[in-house]
């Protein structure tokens, strides 16, 4: 049997207790310290079949104690507050937040945490299609309208509390720009909705279809007289200029209907005593057409005293 000789290797056995020793006392040696620290919350075990409501805190608050040369090497994500979920229903739950469900790296201590106690709502989820409504924005080039826009797919479906999904009645979309067009505009948009608490389940985009058509036509009456109304009695009026065009926008029948007598200029005097006055001018027309524009659209108008 081989004898075992107790000073083989002297030199590195007792390198190795200096060094021991020299850990030893540089650990021993460093101050402990206590420190306040903002760490995520993080949430486990979240239940099937429901829903957060309102605002959950992100974070919490530690008090870590640990030598002052380890708690200085920790960086934001070495410690996580966790909480865990499990069992919860319906309803509003209380949960308990203690420094045995914090994760922290070796040699820290977590003494304390704030708060203690985390309430946290919750509802049953709930799921319901609801139709795609199409943003537009700008304006088609000089003559032409905006017309019917679609979506496809039509509707989407979307998921989240069972109260929330109640209320919402369209997904909206980005805004598809018709700006300067003069045929049809198609784009492929993201899909939402304007409640955070609702989301879309799994069709995010949808691709709308803009018509442009031409504009109703349109058709000038001129110089036609521009009547006073409303005059107070006991007054007399004058407006320059005496006589506008007006321009009446229909369809082409509705147009070629339409007699000089069927648009009528007007100043409304109410309540106006004497004095000099910049008045807007309005204007009739038939049902069949619509006033588009007048020009000039404000006027000069002088109100004396039927005395003078």
């Amino acid at each position: 049997m081989r004898a075992i000789w107790p000073f083989r290797h002297i030199g590195l056995k007792l390198l190795s207790v200096a060094i021991a020793v020299l850990l030893w006392m540089v650990i021993a040696g460093e101050e402990t310290v206590e420190r306040g620290l903002r760490v995520p919350l993080e949430l486990q075990q979240f239940p099937a079949g429901l829903e957060l409501l309102g605002d959950v805190p992100t974070t919490a608050d530690v008090r870590v104690r640990g030598a002052s040369g380890t708690l200085s090497r920790v960086s934001p994500g070495d410690i996580v507050a966790v909480l865990d979920l499990r069992g919860a229903r319906a309803g509003e739950r209380l949960f308990h937040l203690t420094p045995e469900q914090v994760r922290a790296p070796f040699g820290v201590e977590v003494v304390q945490v704030t708060p203690p106690t985390v309430a946290v709502a919750f509802e049953k989820s709930a799921s319901r299609n609801i139709p795609v409504k199409p943003a537009i924005e700008g304006k088609p080039a000089a003559g032409y309208v905006v017309g019917r826009s679609t979506a496809d797919p039509p509707t989407v479906e979307v998921v989240g509390p069972e109260s929330a999904v109640r209320r919402v009645n369209e997904a909206l979309t980005e805004p598809v720009s018709v700006a300067g067009a003069q045929r049809a505009v198609q784009e492929t948009v993201t899909v939402g909705t304007l409640d955070p608490a609702v989301r879309v389940k799994t069709q995010r985009t949808a691709t709308i279809t803009v018509q442009i058509v031409p504009a109703p036509l349109e058709q000038t009456v001129r110089h036609r007289p521009v009547h006073l109304r409303n005059l107070a009695a006991n007054l007399t009026a004058m407006v320059v200029p005496s006589e506008v065009d007006v321009t009446l926008r229909g369809n082409r029948e509705a147009l070629s209907r339409i007699q000089p007598d069927d648009a009528t200029a007007f100043v409304d005097l109410t309540g106006l005593g004497a004095g000099e006055y910049t008045l807007t001018v309005y204007a009739d027309s038939s049902r069949d057409a619509g006033v588009a524009r007048i020009e000039p659209a404000v006027l000069q108008v002088r109100i004396t005293s039927a005395r003078n």
